[in-house]
C-alpha cells in the first residue's frame, strides 16, 4: 500500500472569542490583510508549527493577530472539508473562549483590523466571513449556550 502525498497538507488552529456587551453576544474577528479572502473578516488563527502543541498554537496565533492573551480554551472540534482553504488541503482545530468586554485588542501579523462583531449581524450575512467560519461560528454558539 502506498502512502498518500501530503505535501499540500497543513494543520491550522482557529479561535472563536466571545464576549457579551449590552445584552449582545459578540465575537472577535480579524480583517484579513492577505489572500485568500483579503479584506474579509475571519476568525483569528493560523498555521501550527511542526513542534507546537495545538493549544499553544492557538494562544500564539490569537496574540499575534489580536494582541489578546487568554487562559482557558475549550476545543470545539476539527474542520477539514476539502476546499475550505483555497491554498491547500487544510484541517483546522477550533478552540473557543469567553473574554471580558473590556479586553484590549489590536491588529497584528497578517490582520489589518480587529473588531468585536454582534453575532446576530454575522449570522444574518454569511458572506461577511471568509473560509468556513460562518459554520464554525454557528457550532461554537451551540457550545456557548450549552457547554457540556
Amino acid at each position: 500500500m502506498s502512502s498518500p502525498d501530503n505535501s499540500g497538507f497543513a494543520v491550522t488552529v482557529d479561535l472563536v472569542v466571545f464576549t457579551r456587551h449590552e445584552g449582545q453576544t459578540r465575537v472577535l474577528l480579524v480583517k484579513r490583510a492577505n489572500e485568500p479572502f483579503q479584506g474579509r473578516w475571519a476568525l483569528p488563527g493560523g498555521f501550527v508549527d511542526i513542534d507546537e502543541d495545538l493549544p499553544d498554537a492557538a494562544r500564539r496565533e490569537l496574540a499575534e493577530e489580536t494582541g489578546v492573551s487568554v487562559g482557558v480554551l475549550r476545543q470545539l472540534g476539527a474542520y477539514g472539508t476539502p476546499g475550505r482553504d483555497p491554498r491547500m488541503r487544510v484541517v483546522t482545530v477550533v478552540f473557543w473562549t469567553e473574554v471580558d468586554t473590556s479586553v484590549e485588542h489590536s491588529a497584528g501579523d497578517d490582520a489589518s483590523d480587529t473588531r468585536f462583531w454582534a453575532v446576530a449581524d454575522l449570522l444574518a450575512d454569511p458572506d461577511l466571513l471568509g473560509f468556513d467560519h460562518h459554520r464554525i461560528l454557528q457550532d461554537a454558539l451551540v457550545e456557548l449556550e450549552d457547554p457540556q
